[in-house]
């Protein structure tokens, strides 16, 4: 039941917020593209996210994830958990590369974070520094452990698919993962307004089609998820493996149950485009009652409609 939920006008529930609190990262990989970069002073403050989580509390959200750039160059990452959690929301979960993870991993936890994903696309150490730029293999993987063991459940592995990159370390990633209690996500390249060099996009992308038809011949279960655009698990020997499609598609869009907000500040009512962003934080920070705020939710919810159909 989905009982004081709010839906948009093609009644699809608001169940989940992402929040980019940053778009500083401590790596410079190769597909990641720095749209809009925001000086860390005009970052929103521990005590905003608060404001901007109680409205979206307010109005029905269950799940918050916190994302970037990489959320744990913010020194005051676990304040803002500890803030966001004493909403009380059903889930609250976070995105990393794990580079900082071993340090911040216990505080996160105590602070009320349930479960980390970590964007980690290869186990080989001269593919990684190709991939990120950086020599952080190790300090990663030890971050990836610290989740696994201070009871970040489920920890979550993306794993970004690149054609003559990674495409033949699927394997031993999956029994990474499974050794340690972790769900590998494969994730299919994608493209959007948000991507001005669609060149890299030619060169590596790879279709996960022969990856996924392989996977459900040898599952032992497969199970979608309605809410989270249908996404296939396939569980096989105990471990578990998660297909993440492009979301330029009619299914992504007619399941998509998230709102999201900017590194400036921006309610984002849709992943695919930048046309119809709604300014928020500066109401915030004029201090406008919280009916005021939730009216301005509404109008980004309003705005919410299908890219694909």
């Amino acid at each position: 039941m989905l009982e004081n939920v709010v839906k948009d006008k093609y009644e699809r529930p608001i169940l989940s917020l992402r929040i980019t609190i940053t778009n500083r990262c401590n790596e410079n990989c190769i597909y990641c593209h720095h749209d809009g970069m925001v000086s860390s002073k005009n970052e929103m403050t521990p005590d905003e996210l608060y404001t901007i989580s109680k409205i979206a509390k307010k109005i029905g959200v269950r799940k918050i994830r916190l994302s970037g750039g990489d959320p744990l160059v913010r020194k005051d990452i676990v304040e803002i958990v500890e803030k966001i959690a004493s909403l009380d929301f059903k889930d609250i979960s976070l995105t990393t590369n794990g580079v900082l993870l071993e340090k911040y991993a216990q505080g996160l936890k105590d602070a009320g974070l349930d479960r980390v994903n970590v964007s980690l696309d290869t186990l080989n150490r001269d593919t990684y520094k190709f991939v990120t730029n950086k020599d952080y293999l190790e300090k990663a993987k030890a971050g990836i452990l610290k989740a696994v063991e201070v009871g970040l459940y489920p920890v979550k592995i993306n794993m970004v698919i690149m054609k003559d990159i990674n495409t033949d370390e699927i394997k031993d990633m999956f029994y990474f993962c499974k050794e340690h209690g972790i769900i590998l996500q494969l994730i299919e390249l994608i493209e959007s307004e948000n991507c001005d060099d669609d060149k890299f996009n030619a060169e590596y992308h790879y279709s996960l089609d022969s990856i996924e038809n392989k996977l459900a011949d040898i599952a032992d279960n497969v199970r979608e998820r309605k809410f989270m655009q249908g996404r296939k698990k396939y569980y096989i020997n105990d471990g578990e493996i998660e297909i993440v499609r492009p979301v330029d598609n009619s299914k992504f869009c007619a399941n998509c149950s998230r709102l999201r907000i900017t590194p400036d500040g921006k309610i984002k009512p849709c992943l695919l485009r930048n046309d119809n962003l709604v300014e928020l934080i500066s109401h915030v920070r004029n201090g406008e009652s919280e009916e005021q705020l939730e009216e301005i939710f509404m109008n980004g919810i309003n705005k919410r409609e299908p890219y694909n159909t």
